[in-house]
Parts: structure tokens; C-alpha cells; sequence
């Protein structure tokens, strides 16, 4: 994680913040090519800080560890979720979300690492192929239908990798969008958290990246 706050890029677009517990910069990026203002704070950042910035919305990013083990920062997400912002989290800040709405995460016996694992959207049926770098899992069986739908699983094992939240504004996956190999088949979900934030804060975001923004590698 990041020592201090830091601006990473400002925008026309919406205000994010990003908690940092090992963000990779090509997610920094992918807000950057959509037009937001990026500010990235310690994970261990009080929720009030980070209010008093006035954000369209808060993002929970990658890193390591077992998320089991991150009480006060679990206790910071779950608050996190009241706040009516729209909310995204990757890998870690997935699992961290997961945790914070009383579901299970789990060790694996088998890690998911590298590229080309195929994972399906079971709202459109598409099977994305994506990057992957994870020890812990969300336990389907403890997810509450009436708190989140399960939208994307793992082809090759049914592990839980995407959420669509009921009781606020946001998702969350397992994998990494950002790093899609191939065609960059998931980098959409970055468009959907832009319409999240449009809709929820009455924002003027671009529909599309900016034209000549570099693309994330």
C-alpha cells in the first residue's frame, strides 16, 4: 500500500478513491482512460477521510494476504457499503466486500495464477478469458441471494468470480479486468462502474474512453 494520499491523474469525469492494499497501476490507468480524477489512499484510511474528499465513488483494490485475517479493514469496507456510493472491488477488495457482508471466503488447494482462465458471465453467457492471481475464494454456498447474484464463475473449477450487489450500489471480481490478455474481454467492468456513478450521482461521463487514451497493457 501506498505511505500517503496521492492524486494519480485528474479529470472531466467522476472523483474516485482508490484504496490501496496493492493496486495495480493498469487499473489506475483504465480509470484515467475514462476521463476520472483519481485519488489513492492507504488501506488503512478512515472512512471519514475519505468522505470529506467528496467522491463519486470508492474503489477497493488488489493485494495480498488472506482477507480473513483484515478485521479493521473488512469493519472499513462494511462501512464503506452504507455510504449510498457506488463501489467496486478487485480481487482482495472483492473478497474484503464478500467478508464485510457476512459471506465466507475460503483458502483454495489450488490457487488461480497466470492468464487464460475462462470464466463465464452467466448474465450473458460470454466467456471472457482473464487474468488471474489468487489463493482465497468466495464460498457460493454463504453468498445471500437477497444481499447478491453471483455473475461470473470460473469454467474449470465453479468458483465464484464476479458479484452484483442488491443492498448497494456496486460489484466486485475475483480476476483481473484490467490485465485481460487477447482482446481485453472484461475490461467493460470498468464501464459499467462509470454508469454506476453516473446514474447514482447525476454525473456528465464520458461514454468511452477518451479518443488517443492509451489502452492498458
Amino acid at each position: 500500500t501506498t505511505e500517503s494520499a496521492y492524486t494519480f491523474c485528474e479529470g472531466e469525469g467522476a472523483r474516485i478513491v482508490v484504496y490501496d492494499f496493492g493496486v495495480k497501476k493498469n487499473i489506475l490507468r483504465s480509470f484515467r482512460e475514462r476521463g476520472c480524477t483519481v485519488k489513492v489512499v492507504p488501506g488503512a484510511t478512515p472512512l471519514e477521510d475519505v468522505l470529506d474528499w467528496e467522491p463519486d465513488g470508492l474503489f477497493f483494490s488488489n493485494g495480498p494476504g488472506d482477507p480473513r485475517a483484515m478485521p479493521e479493514a473488512i469493519d472499513r469496507v462494511g462501512r464503506a457499503l452504507d455510504t449510498e456510493l457506488p463501489i467496486f472491488g478487485i480481487c482482495l477488495g472483492h473478497q474484503l466486500m464478500s467478508l464485510a457482508q457476512g459471506f465466507d471466503v475460503y483458502k483454495m488447494f489450488v490457487g488461480h495464477r497466470g492468464a487464460n482462465h475462462p470464466v463465464k458471465n452467466l448474465n450473458t453467457e460470454r466467456v471472457e478469458v482473464t487474468t488471474q492471481n489468487h489463493g482465497f475464494a468466495v464460498d457460493e454456498d454463504s453468498i445471500d441471494s437477497s444481499i447478491a447474484d453471483v455473475t461470473h464463475v470460473n469454467l474449470n473449477d465453479g468458483t465464484v468470480e464476479g458479484l452484483r450487489f442488491k443492498t448497494f450500489t456496486g460489484l466486485s471480481l475475483q480476476y483481473h479486468p484490467e490485465a485481460s490478455p487477447g482482446p481485453h474481454d472484461s475490461h467493460y467492468h470498468f464501464d459499467t462502474f462509470m454508469d454506476m456513478m453516473r446514474d447514482e450521482r447525476d454525473l456528465s461521463i464520458p461514454d468511452q474512453p477518451a479518443e488517443g487514451a492509451p489502452v492498458a497493457q
